[in-house]
């Protein structure tokens, strides 16, 4: 037996699961969890942020490039509140990390100690964030915690993926109590979750890839997170099918492949979103059927599901059928199933595989990969000030190295990324589709660049984001973390003002920033601000200045910004459409509505 008091028990176990970071913020209700990180500071490393947002935007970050879940530390009250936007996105990415919360003392429950939520129910900080994350435990003695801590883990990991709130009373870190500290590696080590389909549902799904005309793949980022992207690639190719991507599917195939048709969406590409709405089989891998892939579900924009045939496969059963009826639906692991299908492949020793219209479907795929290039072309040649959105993003992608990591913030700018950026592998493009929360790309490039420390690492952010989360410049100074911000600075929260001016007769109203007395565009020097907190800032006006900054920035390897004055006046068109309600949709920039 050994003597523990509850934080020594939760940092232990952490240790145990090889989390290296703890990402977080001081305050009275977690003292004494920071002190078990005292003790163990040679085995694990603490590191303090500005805001408990930026925390969890780490964390979450840090998963997504390392596939190693890590852990937040926030005390009780205001500390702890400040997490569910960040948890919320975890949870609708399916990403996995453990925020450990401080609580008031278990004798102090109910008493309206000070920062206890107690007007519903005693010390209810998990009723704020239940609807955020897959559980919530409150251990309210120091034997509870051990149970806890391995439960939240397993919570965490198994399935789907998302966080896990360990909420702690502020006495229960300081408590001790004798125990065998349960062992990680017998308890989580062992476990799999990685389903295969049924063979009966295996054997129809080959048997209509095999008979399919026109197939598409579409993927999400179930296939990138569940480590499918080369069985993929192989499937792909001996089938000779394309494959299309959610936004948050984009680098599960190097974009640069043939059979790549890039992103199906509201902005989607011509050939990506043409093709997945005349596809007669879609096989869709982890993806989620969201608004923005499908055109808001409306019929010939993104998809005809039916008579397209559609099958679907995810982890979670919840998402099969949510949104589109399924000819063939299986709760499978996609890596798993995946594999079935080649080996079912390799059992059936077909003399051909591929049916034999296939050719003819990818050559009148590459004519709408023509149509959609002669579209796109003049963008790339514009050399404007401000700088023209489509040339910006082409000038970032065009002079990132091809191990960089780009975390996209929530903004128009994403929207110009995900169109016009050609990620390379599953990591390259990172950023949040499900709760799509201001500050996620500002902040989470720190987790990426601690997670993949030899990689350079960029986010693109909107000048609002920015300025909401500009402390993430003390935590990169303090802690000398190289990261380069890409302020994309259109003077505006651009993307909604672009729906004032789309839906509303240009009626606009708190969208921009300005100056109070002469009307002028007004934002602060996000270079001065950068520089006053010891780090390098620069101003550029051209496409050229941009791709030169960026370079420039990666080559001295140490936390930068660059302020680029990007125009806003336009929104990136596409072959999808996005609904409002009430308001109607505008029609796609190419092409038009196809039905089957």
């Amino acid at each position: 037996m050994t003597r523990m008091n509850g934080g020594q028990i939760i940092v232990d176990y952490l240790i145990q699961e090889k989390v290296p970071y703890l990402f977080g913020l001081c305050g009275h209700g977690n003292i004494s969890l920071i002190d078990a990180f005292y003790e163990r500071s040679d085995e694990i490393k603490a590191i303090s942020v500005h805001h408990e947002s930026v925390s969890g935007f780490m964390a979450d970050v840090y998963y997504r490039v390392s596939g190693q879940p890590v852990a937040t530390f926030t005390s009780c009250g205001p500390g702890s509140a400040n997490m569910p936007i960040c948890l919320a996105n975890a949870f609708l990415d399916s990403v996995p990390f453990l925020a450990v919360t401080a609580n008031i003392p278990t004798s102090q429950f109910n008493r309206g100690a000070f920062q206890e939520a107690y007007r519903f129910y005693q010390a209810d900080f998990p009723s704020t964030v239940q609807a955020y994350c897959k559980r919530v435990f409150q251990p309210t003695r120091a034997d509870m915690v051990a149970l806890a801590v391995r439960q939240s883990w397993k919570t965490m990991v198994t399935g789907r993926p998302g966080p896990v709130v360990l909420d702690v009373p502020f006495d229960i870190f300081k408590e001790e109590t004798d125990l065998e500290m349960p062992q990680a590696a017998a308890w989580n080590g062992n476990i799999s979750c990685r389903c295969g389909a049924d063979p009966e549902g295996l054997s129809r799904a080959v048997d209509m890839l095999l008979a399919a005309e026109r197939p598409v793949i579409l993927v999400g980022q179930g296939v990138k997170y569940g480590k499918a992207t080369q069985a993929l690639l192989a499937l792909a190719e001996r089938l000779k099918i394309p494959v299309t991507c959610s936004s948050s599917g984009q680098g599960a195939i190097d974009s640069a492949h043939p059979l790549a048709l890039g992103l199906v969406a509201r902005n989607g590409a011509y050939q990506a979103n043409h093709a997945t709405r005349q596809a007669d089989v879609l096989l869709a891998l982890g993806v989620r059927f969201d608004d923005r892939t499908s055109s808001s579900w409306i019929p010939g924009y993104s998809f005809n599901i039916p008579p397209t045939k559609l099958i679907h496969v995810d982890i979670d059963p919840d998402e099969i059928a949510r949104n589109y009826p399924v000819a063939l639906g299986l709760m499978a692991d996609v890596q798993t199933f995946l594999g079935q299908v080649l080996a079912e492949l390799d059992r059936r020793k077909l003399s051909t595989e591929v049916h034999p219209s296939r050719e003819g479907w990818l050559a009148a795929i590459d004519g709408y990969r023509k149509q959609w290039e002669e579209h796109i072309a003049p963008g790339f040649q514009a050399d404007t000030t401000p700088i023209h959105p489509q040339r910006a993003a082409h000038e970032i992608d065009k002079v990132l190295p091809a191990d960089a990591i780009l975390v996209s913030d929530i903004g128009i700018h994403h929207n110009w990324l995900i169109q016009f950026c050609h990620p390379k592998r599953p990591d390259s493009l990172i950023g949040s589709m499900g709760y799509g929360p201001m500050g996620f790309g500002v902040a989470g490039v720190l987790g990426a660049k601690l997670a993949a420390p030899e990689r350079p690492c960029i986010s693109v952010c909107g000048d609002g984001a920015f300025f909401m989360h500009a402390s993430v410049l003390g935590t990169a100074a303090e802690y000398n973390i190289p990261v380069v911000w890409v302020v994309w600075n259109n003077y505006a929260y651009a993307s909604i003002r672009g729906l004032q001016r789309g839906y509303l007769g240009g009626r606009e109203l708190v969208t921009d920033f300005r100056h109070p007395e002469t009307g002028e565009p007004y934002n602060p020097d996000f270079a001065a601000m950068a520089r006053s907190a010891g780090i390098d800032g620069t101003r550029v006006e051209t496409a050229a200045q941009l791709g030169e900054a960026i370079e420039e920035a990666i080559k001295l390897d140490k936390p930068y910004l660059i302020d680029a004055n990007i125009g806003a006046d336009m929104n990136p068109g596409g072959a999808g459409v996005w609904e409002l309600p009430g308001l109607g949709h505008k029609q796609p920039v190419i092409g038009g509505r196809c039905e089957m």
